[in-house]
């Protein structure tokens, strides 16, 4: 069957519903089996995505992004709606939450007042970067608090979390879904190219392991790629990315209360929140895994189940893009993400040089 313009996206990750209230019931009255065509879909598309990271070492997320896409026609079957719409909102919050527990305090205290000083510096110049970039290039500052919010932080799971506040309303999906490749493909370039970088300036373990855990966006391929330097950096770089996964559930809810603030169709408006239930609960995790000492087999458990949420997510988001909106948003979209990328990149390289 296909479906009416309106209709599509039905769900998105801001959590509403488009369907006309005629031609489908409310979620909290589906029956499991209506959404489980479109989770079956999902799961296997992200499993084939995991599968082939696996044996070619390509990012993950960018490969599901990538068979999403390729599987977008889907979004003009109805039957695969209900899972996709409850993967893309349900499978991404309960990712974000789950990460609270990857940081502890403790961990971003250990960076010491400079090297977190320069950090913060890092993040600011990346997300005025990409706000300035939006800018000029005629885009929304919805499109520049993404971007920037995505390079400064940790890729696409920040993405996902701000896009969750950000919503439908005030900046589409197809931009969404473009901001997404060029968010993974930033950090996979990132994670060959920074290593080598810093080899060649001849920088200590110190000031490799900030250079990378400060720029690359991804938290995986942050980590991987300090350790590719040295063990020694990749125990900085570790610290030093965590410290910015830990930055997630501010910087969401600053993002939250700025957007609140902006008018008639500010959250506050809508008689939401400012902070989204999810970010709470990532919060309420740092919290606990900062005053007690949760098992390793807990916390591998979570960044487990963590990144296959996350996966699923951005996979069914992309499912649910067409791709002439990807086509009508252009390729300029990616203007934010590379101006974040640059000055994220220049700004880590002066602090690791002059004050590590």
């Amino acid at each position: 069957m296909t479906r009416r313009s309106s209709d599509y996206n039905a769900g998105d990750l801001f959590g509403e519903l488009y369907l006309a209230e005629d031609t489908a019931a409310p979620a909290a009255q589906r029956a499991f089996s209506e959404y489980v065509p479109g989770l079956l879909l999902c799961g296997t598309a992200a499993l084939a995505a995991a599968w082939l990271a696996s044996q070619y070492g390509f990012p993950v997320i960018l490969l599901g992004l990538l068979i999403g896409l390729a599987l977008s026609f889907v979004s003009e079957v109805e039957v695969t709606a209900p899972g996709l719409d409850f993967a893309a909102k349900r499978f991404l919050q309960f990712g974000i939450v789950l990460l609270g527990l990857q940081v502890t305090f403790a961990q971003v205290m250990a960076l010491g007042w400079v090297a977190f000083g320069g950090l913060l510096l890092v993040m600011l110049g990346a997300f005025g970067a990409a706000m300035i970039t939006a800018r000029l290039s005629g885009q929304s500052r919805e499109a520049g608090m993404l971007a920037g919010g995505a390079t400064a932080i940790c890729g696409a799971s920040a993405a996902l979390a701000l896009y969750g506040v950000i919503g439908k309303d005030r900046l589409d999906q197809a931009r969404f879904s473009v901001t997404l490749v060029g968010v993974a493909v930033a950090s996979a370039i990132a994670m060959s190219a920074y290593p080598a970088l810093a080899q060649l300036a001849e920088f200590s373990d110190r000031q490799a392991g900030f250079l990378i855990g400060a720029s690359v966006h991804d938290a995986g391929q942050a980590i991987g790629g300090a350790f590719a330097y040295s063990d020694a950096a990749g125990r900085d770089g570790t610290v030093v990315k965590l410290a910015r996964v830990a930055m997630l559930g501010p910087i969401v809810a600053l993002v939250a209360v700025w957007l609140g603030g902006s008018g008639a169709k500010g959250i506050a408006s809508r008689g939401r929140a400012f902070l989204p239930w999810f970010i709470i609960g990532f919060l309420v995790l740092l919290i606990a895994n900062s005053m007690i000492d949760v098992p390793a087999v807990v916390r591998g458990g979570a960044l487990d189940a963590s990144k296959a949420l996350l996966l699923l997510a951005v996979t069914a988001t992309a499912m649910r893009s067409r791709l002439s909106d990807l086509l009508e948003a252009g390729w300029s979209t990616l203007l934010p993400v590379i101006g974040a990328t640059l000055a994220s990149f220049a700004i880590a390289f002066a602090v690791a040089s002059l004050l590590l």
